[in-house]
């Protein structure tokens, strides 16, 4: 095909604010993890598809399976949906503990 341009994998984005490797990032309706470092506006390649160890609010389980928001507010994992995006979904459950701090995502790559 002549206007293929690429998987989609990973796209480049500008960063909506400071991010390191490894940290979750929503531009509008895109929701990926940040590749490397970025300061604000710097362009930072994002993956948008995968499974992922993403920070989660402390003292709430999960069940494998459960739907997954990024709270951009707090720049976290949750599972309320009220005022959050949909990423993708819980592949591990996660026990509800204050210091239980990290969760494991697959992003649905839809947005």
């Amino acid at each position: 095909m002549r206007n293929y341009v690429q998987p989609g994998n990973t796209i480049t984005l500008a960063a909506p604010y400071a991010v390191t490797s490894g940290d979750g990032m929503l531009v509008g309706s895109i929701f990926g993890v940040a590749a490397g470092t970025a300061a604000f506006g710097e362009s930072v390649d994002t993956a948008l598809t995968g499974v992922f160890d993403i920070t989660k609010i402390g003292s709430q389980a999960w069940t494998v399976g459960a739907k997954v928001y990024w709270d951009n507010t707090n720049k976290r994992c949750t599972t309320v949906a009220t005022d959050n995006t949909l990423i993708g979904v819980a592949v591990e459950a996660v026990a509800g503990g204050a210091g239980d701090l990290g969760g494991r995502v697959r992003l649905n790559g839809a947005f």
